[in-house]
């Protein structure tokens, strides 16, 4: 392949990754998908290609499509051990983040909710919401009438607003939100980890390092601050586990803020935290290493935060 048309591929490298990662909820798949794509455009005839972009982003579209219907994701996500993917803050495959709809089309909510969409209603959200495609350039892409479209977006935007959480937090804001469930998760009173969370609060894990064959889910406030407490509570036992002292750090992570445990170099779990009306609607922990290798990375290849607990 000529350098012209390699370069002309990486320069839409971030974006392409960005919109493959909002369609399958992973950074290991995206990755996969814009791989395949760049194969594909290095066997196309370009000189019949007329808009690269355009022909780029139907193939990822559409390759990412074709994965989500496999029936391989879909005994995965059929068995409920799937979880979307954390990504840290300023992780380009978070692509665009210019309007509330961009944000919250990338926050860990909505792309679970969006298992809920076909494969189709999926794409044309995301097309639309996150990177303002027509309707008519969306028919376009895959390959159905601007009508049909219409109807998927409509669809898919009545399934997804139950998602709504707060998107414009800042690292201070999100410092000073992980402070105070750290400190009341330490105080030992359920009714303090309580307070700061909203009458309908759940949660979500994979288990103490991502062990778990099957989420654990706590189905309302009582049940997810008595495992919170529980969780974040250090133990001489816990520190064996992991071989040493945590740090806990405070980070944005997918717009929402979130608890980090590492350890040296190493990342040992994320808890994401999602607030609505200004408490905390929904914990995600997520701590198997697959699936947090894209984020370990950026966090090993940034200067970290000064943590909030040096040796937990």
């Amino acid at each position: 392949m000529d350098t012209v048309a390699v370069a002309r591929f990486e320069a839409s490298r971030d974006r392409l990754a960005s919109l493959a990662y909002r369609l399958l909820g992973s950074a290991a798949d995206a990755e996969d998908t814009v791989q395949d794509a760049f194969l594909r455009w290095q066997s196309a005839d370009r000189d019949y290609v007329e808009v690269p972009e355009a022909w780029l982003t139907k193939t990822v579209t559409n390759l990412a499509i074709d994965r989500l219907r496999s029936a391989a994701v879909r005994r995965e996500r059929a068995v409920g051990a799937w979880m979307p993917e954390p990504l840290l803050d300023g992780d380009p495959m978070l692509g665009p983040a210019d309007t509330v709809e961009q944000r919250e089309s990338v926050t860990l909510a909505v792309l679970t909710l969006m298992e809920r969409l076909t494969p189709v209603e999926r794409a044309v959200y995301v097309l639309r919401e996150a990177f303002s495609y027509s309707h008519a350039e969306i028919a376009e892409i895959l390959d159905i009438t601007e009508s049909g479209s219409q109807q998927h977006a409509h669809r898919a935007r009545r399934r997804i607003s139950a998602a709504r959480t707060s998107v414009d937090i800042d690292a201070a804001a999100a410092r000073r939100i992980v402070a105070a469930f750290l400190d009341a998760a330490a105080s030992g009173r359920t009714e303090r980890l309580i307070a700061l969370l909203t009458d309908d609060a759940t949660g979500v894990s994979d288990g103490a390092l991502g062990t778990a064959t099957k989420l654990i889910r706590y189905g309302n406030p009582r049940q997810l601050a008595i495992a919170m407490r529980a969780g974040f509570t250090p133990t001489a036992a816990k520190r064996k586990r992991v071989g040493g002292s945590p740090s806990v750090h405070s980070a944005l992570v997918n717009g929402c803020p979130a608890i980090v445990l590492t350890l040296e170099d190493r990342v040992l779990g994320v808890a994401v935290l999602e607030v609505r009306d200004g408490r905390i609607a929904v914990l995600r922990s997520v701590s198997a290493p697959r699936r947090i290798t894209r984020f370990a990375d950026r966090w090993r290849r940034q200067r970290p935060p000064v943590p909030l607990i040096d040796a937990w």
